[in-house]
């Protein structure tokens, strides 16, 4: 290579560089525009659990719950994008999980047809409500 193929070598490398850091910067930014995210845990298997359907309500003013997204958890047993963080999010909140389809698909019975967890949140900062789960059993926490 001569001394002009190797400059525009260079540039070009250069160019790539900063255009791949740009879209990572992008998709690390919309992923943190999210106040609330969820995931599951199956504790029998140690495992997400994939493809599980959930759907997120609140709580209004007439004290009646109205759905606000439904999302399915992807293969790592996460959804992390519900409610835009650009809005005032404060209220009162439910996740449903739709947990018995996910332990039929493994011929388990479940004595919970789904789980619902109730929630507050306040102010803006970021809500992490995950559950850890067996067919018997379902533990929740505030996570990060």
């Amino acid at each position: 290579y001569n001394k002009t193929n190797m400059q525009t070598i260079k540039k070009l490398s250069l160019a790539f560089i900063l255009l791949l850091s740009l879209s990572l910067g992008t998709i690390y930014a919309q992923s943190a525009n999210y106040q609330l995210s969820t995931h599951i845990l199956d504790i029998n298997k140690g495992l997400p659990a994939k493809e599980v359907s959930i759907t997120l309500f609140k709580l209004n003013p007439a004290n009646e719950w109205v759905k606000v997204a439904s999302k399915v958890t992807d293969e790592n047993g996460r959804i992390p994008d519900f409610l835009s963080a650009n809005k005032d999010n404060a209220g009162t909140y439910k996740l449903k999980f739709e947990t018995e389809p996910y332990f039929q698909k493994q011929g388990l019975k479940s004595i919970y047809p789904f789980v619902e967890i109730v929630f507050k949140i306040e102010g803006n900062s970021h809500y992490h409500i995950p559950i850890t789960m067996s067919a018997n059993g379902y533990s929740t926490y505030r996570g990060s």
